[in-house]
């Protein structure tokens, strides 16, 4: 999983992708994803932190991510997998 390069991310959650000219809002949990993503975290990493930082309990993140990644996917911010 890796962030385009091009997404502008504001500390705030606000996501700019300037090939397309869509902006997208996101909560500090996404935040928090979307910077370990671009930091080049695995899937695995990235949910023992949402788990540590956060009182979510495991089976509600495991859905969560899955769908928020879909999003990511679906909004084009995400490297398509080869």
């Amino acid at each position: 999983m890796k962030l385009k390069k091009n997404i502008a991310i504001s500390e705030t959650g606000f996501l700019f992708n300037p090939t397309s000219g869509d902006s997208f809002s996101s909560n500090q949990i996404g935040v928090d994803i979307i910077n370990l993503i671009k930091e080049g975290k695995s899937s695995a990493e990235v949910k023992r932190f949402i788990l540590t930082k956060y009182e979510v309990p495991p089976a509600l993140l495991e859905k969560d991510f899955i769908d928020f990644v879909a999003q990511l996917q679906d909004f084009n911010i995400l490297e398509s997998e080869k």
